[in-house]
């Protein structure tokens, strides 16, 4: 008993962690979807071709670029003398700099952004399968668009938006660099960070 007992322990502290991930990640994931819907929607239904092109060359682009320079450069754009607080301190809105590493709300952003293609993919994929003719008839026949979405569109792009949910969820609930780099240490370990930390603590890993 006295054996297992420092891993029994290890596990129950352990629990916090994860279950805190759990949530942070559904949430990440709800804010994905909340964010790309649109996009995807915009990019498959709601744009000529040629333009769509150009629109995915805009998401598709910055992700050549090695994830963790796309996570060091939001540094640049969140820190106390980074680009956002020097905008707003310059035109007078803010007197002292937003401490934007201290507020989860920013982990969940950049996770979005750097997950984004995982969501938006998927439901353009289903999307575009849909008839546009079916969209025309419903405006024609008077329905808003909220009834248009709720009706015709999401039902038809559900697989996909399952798929984006999923995937985003899991490189979520995954994460290590996103909020690592952008907390600075100033908020609560993801699972991800709680792992490593402890991985390299012991001294039989």
């Amino acid at each position: 008993m006295s054996a297992s007992a420092p891993g029994a322990t290890f596990i129950v502290l352990m629990l916090p962690f994860l279950a805190a991930t759990i949530v942070f990640a559904v949430m990440a994931t709800a804010l994905a979807l909340v964010l790309c819907y649109p996009i995807a929607y915009k990019v498959a239904l709601a744009t000529p071709p040629r333009q769509a092109v150009w629109l995915f060359l805009g998401l598709v682009i910055p992700y050549a670029i090695v994830e963790l320079m796309r996570v060091y450069a939001w540094t640049t754009i969140i820190d106390n003398q980074g680009l956002v607080n020097a905008v707003l301190m310059w035109a007078g809105a803010i007197a002292e700099p937003i401490q934007f590493k201290r507020m989860p709300g920013t982990i969940f952003l950049v996770i979005v952004y750097t997950y984004v293609l995982f969501m938006v993919f998927p439901i353009y994929n289903v999307m575009s399968t849909l008839d546009k003719n079916q969209i025309e008839a419903a405006r024609d026949l008077g329905a808003p668009a909220w009834r248009v979405h709720a009706r015709i569109v999401i039902p038809h792009a559900k697989p996909g938006i399952a798929v984006g949910c999923i995937a985003t969820f899991m490189l979520a609930a995954g994460a290590f660099s996103v909020p690592r780099i952008i907390s600075r240490g100033l908020q609560s370990e993801w699972f991800g960070q709680t792992i490593y930390n402890k991985f390299f603590e012991s001294e039989n890993s």
